[in-house]
């Protein structure tokens, strides 16, 4: 018995080592780092940040209700709970359902991939999986949704990402434990069961579709995103692997790939009653904004119970889809300029560097055939720059013989000049109220934009906390005026955002170097986020969004 009193203390003190290690921050560093041990391949990336644009596909069994996907199980009642996993599944049957509809028109919109919810945080399954009965080959409909999604989409050309949640609401329910979110006790690294059952679906999902080519997962990656890379090298990995912000654009280009999820109103499943659609010019802006910070931009669709897509989501498609038609060659294949935008001007650029776009927004539509001159203050021409608008050929307007609308520009001390025409009619009443793009050939940077760091923040009293930033960079300006935003982000999704930002006072700095705020009244049990601001001539430009020391 002395014999084996070590090795029991030994595998003891393992045992501790385990538990403290699947407890500490370590454990959650896909959320805070999700580069951190990334094995998405660089070319890989590169690909995908070519393609732009994708289409998100929020569906489950709670559609029925019009109900928030998954989440009203958090904090319900037995009696609710009871009726969710068992009477749901019995009334499922999307007699609608055509997923070809669905491809046609996401080709049509000038999407290049998509990410479909195979099972969301509720644990029901949209697609055909042994381990469990809570799915769809449980339901009236019994046919495997997910396969039919993929083979659609596919034959339109467009490439196929899983969305699946580590977080299982019927898994923890069936072992005894409460519904929760966010919580040690409830992940897969602390319930080795729930680990091998996420596995395992996992693996049905990418050894039985055919080439899956992202994944999103959403919740804690770890044991999961290795194991994708594993059955797949080739695999992208997004959420639990890049930055993918929620339901916000973030104020500057991120470094790398990034990729921006965004819904269409305020819900991501189908909601009939307290929905509020933003328009198809909107969802063209925030397209058009997250590409001239170099993301991908991830719309999302709720499927009605029967499968058709809302009226108002469809006619969405269709208004970005005759954007697209006309204008996506500034948004595929893009990478940042040297600035974001100049105003309502927002810029892209071909990563191979033939062409600059100037993506230009409005508040009031252009009217066709009237002239419009811009000064673009951060383009230098060459002798070689050639300027059109694109979608039209410049040389004739309809009903309007007596105008050549050639685009033509001058370069002047303060920047490009160019004077474009609004030629071609793509609505009844001549007024296309979207953005026009203005394509620039052979030009150079005209300035250098200065740089701003966010560096952190100090606690002084409950409430009351120092934002520090730093001028890294003056740019081509004596001086500037720089300040902090922040905002709360208590209650929220690690990776949504849906609060707006408050300002410090301005201050003036004239050299490179540490400014700081004090901050007074915070809700000393809030988290809230911030970052630095530099107020530049043309745009603002920010620092990376940081968490406060609370």
């Amino acid at each position: 018995m002395r014999e084996v009193r070590p090795l029991r203390r030994i595998i003891h003190i393992l045992s501790l080592l385990s538990l403290i290690l699947v407890s500490c921050p370590l454990a959650g560093i896909a959320e805070d780092d999700p580069e951190k041990g990334s094995l998405n391949k660089p070319d890989r990336l590169e690909w995908f940040r070519d393609q732009g644009f994708g289409l998100f596909i929020h569906w489950s069994v709670d559609s029925q209700l019009g109900v928030v996907i998954s989440h009203s199980l958090v904090g319900a009642s037995p009696e609710y709970t009871d009726r969710f996993f068992n009477e749901l599944p019995k009334s499922f049957d999307p007699d609608r359902f055509q997923p070809k509809d669905w491809a046609r028109l996401a080709h049509l919109a000038g999407i290049r991939y998509m990410m479909f919810t195979t099972k969301h945080h509720s644990g029901f399954t949209m697609f055909d999986s042994k381990t469990t009965s809570f799915g769809v080959m449980h339901t009236p409909f019994h046919r495997d949704i997910t396969r039919e999604v993929f083979d659609a989409f596919r034959s339109e050309g467009i490439s196929t990402g899983v969305y699946f949640s580590p977080d299982d609401f019927s898994w923890l329910h069936q072992n005894g434990k409460t519904i929760r979110r966010s919580v040690p006790d409830v992940q897969p690294r602390n319930n080795p069961g729930l680990m091998q059952y996420d596995q395992s679906q996992l693996k049905e999902l990418l050894t039985n579709y055919g080439k899956v080519d992202e994944l999103f997962l959403d919740g804690e990656a770890m044991g999961l995103r290795d194991l994708a890379w594993k059955l797949d090298p080739n695999i992208i990995v997004t959420r639990g692997a890049i930055k993918t912000p929620e339901l916000t654009v973030p104020g500057m280009p991120l470094p790398g790939p990034w990729e921006t999820c965004m819904t269409m109103g305020t819900a991501w499943q189908y909601q009939p009653q307290n929905e509020h659609y933003k328009s198809g010019g909107e969802l063209i802006r925030l397209l058009v904004q997250t590409r001239a910070k170099g993301g991908n931009f991830l719309l999302n669709v709720g499927p009605k119970p029967n499968g058709e897509l809302p009226i108002e989501e469809e006619e969405r498609l269709r208004e970005m889809a005759l954007w697209m038609f006309v204008n996506s060659d500034a948004i595929y294949a893009v990478r940042p300029w040297v600035i974001t935008n100049e105003g309502d001007v927002w810029f892209t650029k071909k990563k191979d560097n033939s062409a600059l776009y100037a993506v230009v927004e409005s508040n009031t539509p252009w009217p066709r055939a009237t002239w419009k001159e811009f000064t673009l203050h951060s383009v230098r021409a060459t002798e070689k720059t050639e300027v059109s608008v694109l979608g039209q050929s410049d040389e004739v307007v309809e009903y309007h013989p007596e105008i050549t609308p050639k685009s033509t520009w001058h370069q002047e001390k303060d920047g490009l000049h160019v004077r474009v025409l609004q030629a071609q009619r793509l609505q009844d009443n001549f007024r296309w109220p979207n953005p026009a793009v203005i394509r620039i050939t052979n030009v150079e940077p005209a300035l250098k934009p200065p740089e701003v760091q966010t560096t952190g923040s100090v606690v002084r009293t409950s409430g009351e906390e120092t934002l520090e930033g730093s001028v890294l960079d003056m740019g081509d300006q004596p001086s500037l005026e720089v300040t902090f935003e922040y905002r709360p982000v208590s209650g929220e999704d690690v990776n949504s955002r849906t609060a707006a930002w408050t300002a410090t006072p301005a201050q003036t700095v004239s050299k490179p170097g540490l400014f700081t705020a004090d901050l007074k009244g915070l809700d000393p049990k809030g988290a809230y986020e911030f970052r630095a601001v530099i107020h530049h001539p043309l745009l603002p430009l920010y620092g990376a969004e940081l968490k406060m020391k609370r």
